[in-house]
C-alpha cells in the first residue's frame, strides 16, 4: 500500500469499461517460451548501458523476460498515452501477442476501471490513495495491489506569446499568474526574470484541465511545495478563473489557439502542437526542460511504499542544479499475485515496458526511470504471480 506521505495521491474519478474490456480473453501462453528474435532492441541481450536522465538500457532477453502471448485490457493516465500505445505496438510485433489498446480516460479512471476488475493492470499519475486500496485489494482477491512506476511524465508550462522565444518563470511567479493575481506578461514581476526580453502588455490567458485530473494533482503539489500555493490541491482544478480544456491535448490545442495563453501539460503534447516551453527556476537558476533534467529531479525521489509497491515521493522543491522540477510519475497498477493465467503475460509486457520499452521514451515525451528505481521495478514485476 502506498504511504499517505507520497507526493503524488490519486486522481480520481470518472469511471467506465476500458477499451476491450468486453473482449474475449486469451489465456497467456508461452511464459518459459524463448523470446522472440524479431523486433529486439538495439543493445543486445544482457547488455547494458547509461542513457539520459540516469537511465539505465537494460535489456528484455538480458533481464530475464520473454515474450507470452494473449491480451491485456488497461486504462487511465493520458500522460503516458503516447508511451503506452507505442509499447502495446512494438510488444504485439516482437511477441505476436494481442495486447488491446489503451483505454485512456484519465487517471481516475484507470484507479476505478481497475478495481471494478475491468482491466488488467490501470495507469494512473499517482499512487493509490489509503481509501483506495481496499477496493484494489479486494479486486486482486485478498491481495495488494502495487503501484509500479513507469514513466517518467515531465509537465511543460507551454505558452503563446508572439515575438518570445525564451521565457524564464519560477514558482511563485507561476502561482501569481494561475492564481490570477500577475494579469499581464508585462508584469513588473514576469519582467525581472526576463531581462533584454520585450514583454507584450497582453492580457494572461490560463488554461487548465476541465476534468479530474493526475497531472493537475501533480502541478499543483509542486505549486504548493516551491511557490505557497494557497488553493485546495488535489486532482480537481480549484482556483477560480481561467479556461477548462479537456484532457492533455485539449489544453495543449488551447494554448495553441490562443494569444496570450499559458498552460500546463505533459511534454509529449507540448511537443506535438510545437508549443513554446517556459524555463523554469526554482532557486539554482533557469532550467530547460530535457529528458536528462526531468531525470535529475526524478532520481532524488524517495521509495514510500512498502514490499514491491514502488509509490515515490517526489521533491518539488529541489534546488539541485539542473533539475527541472515540475514531473510526474505515471503509475501502472497492477495486483502482486491472483492474477491468474494473465500472470506471465502481464510479467513479460510489464518486464518489456521496464527494459526496452525505456530506450526511446524522450522523442515520446518522457524521460526514462532512474537506473535505482527501474532495477527495483524489474523485480517487482518478475514476482508478479
Amino acid at each position: 500500500m502506498a504511504s499517505p506521505s507520497a507526493a503524488t495521491s490519486s486522481a480520481a474519478s470518472d469511471t467506465g469499461s476500458a477499451s476491450g474490456s468486453g473482449s474475449s480473453s486469451a489465456s497467456a501462453s508461452g511464459a518459459g517460451s524463448s523470446a522472440a528474435t524479431s523486433g529486439a532492441a538495439s543493445g543486445g541481450s544482457g547488455s547494458s548501458s547509461a542513457t539520459s536522465g540516469g537511465g539505465s538500457a537494460t535489456t528484455f532477453e538480458g533481464a530475464g523476460f520473454t515474450c507470452a502471448t494473449g491480451e491485456l485490457r488497461s486504462s487511465g493516465s493520458t500522460a503516458q498515452g503516447k508511451v503506452i500505445a507505442q509499447w502495446i505496438t512494438d510488444y504485439n510485433a516482437k511477441c505476436g501477442a494481442s495486447v488491446n489498446d489503451y483505454g485512456g480516460g484519465g487517471s481516475g479512471k484507470g484507479v476505478s476501471d481497475f478495481s471494478a476488475n475491468q482491466t488488467d493492470f490501470g495507469g494512473s499519475d499517482s499512487a493509490l490513495k489509503d481509501t483506495e486500496t481496499a477496493a484494489a485489494k479486494q479486486r486482486c482477491g485478498g491481495n495488494d495491489a502495487i503501484d509500479l512506476p513507469m514513466v517518467t511524465g515531465p509537465i511543460a508550462v507551454a505558452y503563446n506569446l508572439s515575438g518570445v522565444d525564451t521565457l524564464v518563470l519560477t514558482p511563485k511567479v507561476l502561482v501569481g499568474i494561475f492564481g490570477g493575481q500577475i494579469k499581464t506578461w508585462n508584469d513588473p514581476q514576469i519582467a525581472a526574470l526576463n531581462k533584454g526580453v520585450t514583454l507584450p502588455s497582453d492580457a494572461i490567458q490560463t488554461v487548465h484541465r476541465s476534468e479530474d485530473s493526475g497531472t493537475t494533482d501533480n502541478f499543483t503539489k509542486y505549486l504548493t511545495a516551491a511557490g505557497g500555493w494557497t488553493f485546495e490541491g488535489g486532482k480537481a482544478w480549484t482556483a477560480p478563473g481561467g479556461t477548462g480544456a479537456q484532457g492533455s491535448d485539449g489544453v495543449a490545442k488551447a494554448v495553441q489557439s490562443t494569444a496570450g495563453a499559458i498552460g500546463y501539460v505533459e511534454w509529449g503534447f507540448a511537443q506535438s502542437d510545437k508549443l513554446p516551453i517556459a524555463q523554469i527556476d526554482n532557486g539554482a537558476g533557469a532550467v530547460e526542460l530535457t529528458a536528462e533534467s526531468a531525470g535529475k529531479a526524478v532520481q532524488a525521489a524517495k521509495i514510500v511504499g512498502t514490499g514491491k509497491d514502488l509509490a515515490l515521493k517526489l521533491d518539488y522543491a529541489t534546488k539541485e542544479a539542473g533539475a527541472y522540477p515540475i514531473v510526474l510519475v505515471t503509475y501502472e497498477i497492477v495486483c502482486s499475485a491472483g492474477n491468474g493465467d494473465k500472470a506471465a503475460l502481464l510479467q513479460s509486457f510489464l518486464g518489456y515496458a521496464a527494459t526496452d520499452g525505456q530506450q526511446s521514451l524522450a522523442d515520446l515525451g518522457a524521460a526514462p526511470l532512474p537506473a535505482s528505481i527501474q532495477t527495483k521495478v524489474v523485480d517487482a514485476v518478475k514476482a508478479l504471480s
